[in-house]
């Protein structure tokens, strides 16, 4: 898995596409979570893009596209069970696929271990 600064984590597929969550460390900072909206299967999004809105008790947040792409899948479960993001949030209760146009753009990304360096 890679992780981003903004507490996103990307793990590739066998198949090459990209599956994007947010971190543990994301979902316990913001408490519970009790709404998610998802980007459109089929939507182009760009690095940075808002492509998911997610609000808990504490507060609203956007979530940025962490690579440029096409969206082919979101996992509706959150959307209708959004507490799920606080029991799973590396696992079961990931955001989106999406069809990463370059690669490259994770290279630039920490590893697990960078991750737990960055947030300690």
């Amino acid at each position: 898995m890679k992780f981003t600064e903004e507490h996103e984590w990307l793990r590739v597929e066998d198949d090459g596409i990209v599956v994007v969550g947010i971190t543990e460390h994301a979902a316990e900072q913001l408490g519970d979570v009790v709404f998610v909206e998802l980007p459109e299967v089929g939507a182009t999004i760009s690095k940075d893009d808002e492509v998911v809105v997610i609000e808990s008790v504490k507060a609203a947040s956007d979530i940025l596209a962490p690579v440029d792409g096409e969206i082919v899948e979101v996992n509706e479960t959150i959307v209708d069970e959004p507490g799920k993001v606080n029991e799973d949030a590396e696992g079961e209760s990931w955001f989106f696929k999406v069809k990463v146009e370059d690669m490259s753009q994770l290279d630039d990304m920490m590893d697990e271990a960078a991750y737990k360096k960055f947030i300690s």
